[in-house]
């Protein structure tokens, strides 16, 4: 326990510093990720086909693959074409990608789950298409769709562990690289795990939260 503590104290700043670029990296992610993601909801059902084909391409290997062979793809596979990007912007774009995608499926999801009365009745008041997307479709669908994004949000933190393989200072390198250095790697991974855990419970808990409460208005 008191070595644990000792950890703690001494380490603790670096293990702060690393668990800061984890939020940057999940806020980044989501920030770039949620609205490229709204766009494919509509693409994999457009009428158009390219912006069908590819909307379900990306959405569909976003899903399918691993986050950390995208985030492979981007630091390692990328510069065999000639661009190179840096540690952080890589693991950026692979869980940018990783966002795209699930949230995609989980914004559809919510928007067809309007209930079509909503929708019946905003033709008959004289709206548009546009106007009924806008302003009933969209904003409802996003509202049954956020405890789930929620929780995505959660489990995307806990994936920034991942990016330590394409040597991001984030939580886990800072971990592992005071570890291979001191040798104490159990009170080290336990201090990194309360840290992860600080930040996923009470976010966990305000997703569900949020799911009790917006259900009741649904």
């Amino acid at each position: 326990m008191n070595n644990l503590v000792d950890v703690a104290i001494e380490y603790g700043p670096t293990l702060l510093g690393g668990l800061k670029v984890s939020l940057t990296l999940t806020i980044l992610s989501l920030a770039l990720g949620l609205p490229i993601g709204l766009l494919f909801s509509f693409g994999v059902t457009a009428k158009n086909k390219a912006f069908r084909y590819i909307s379900v391409f990306f959405v569909e290997v976003g899903r399918g693959a691993p986050a950390l062979v995208l985030l492979q793809l981007m630091y390692y596979g990328l510069p065999n074409a000639n661009i190179t990007l840096s540690s952080m912007a890589s693991a950026c774009l692979a869980l940018t990608w990783t966002t795209a995608a699930y949230s995609a499926e989980l914004i559809r999801g919510g928007m067809q789950s309007v209930p079509s009365g909503e929708i019946e009745g905003s033709h008959a008041l004289g709206m548009s298409y546009r106007d009924c997307l806008r302003f009933v479709v969209i904003p409802q669908g996003l509202r049954i769709a956020l405890p789930s994004l929620m929780g995505f949000a959660v489990l995307l933190f806990q994936a920034t562990s991942l990016a330590y393989s394409v040597a991001v200072p984030e939580l886990m390198s800072q971990a592992y690289s005071i570890g291979s250095s001191t040798f104490q790697y159990l009170p080290v991974f336990i201090v990194a795990g309360l840290l992860y855990a600080a930040i996923s419970i009470p976010a966990t808990w305000l997703s569900v939260g949020a799911e009790r409460l917006l259900s009741r208005h649904l």
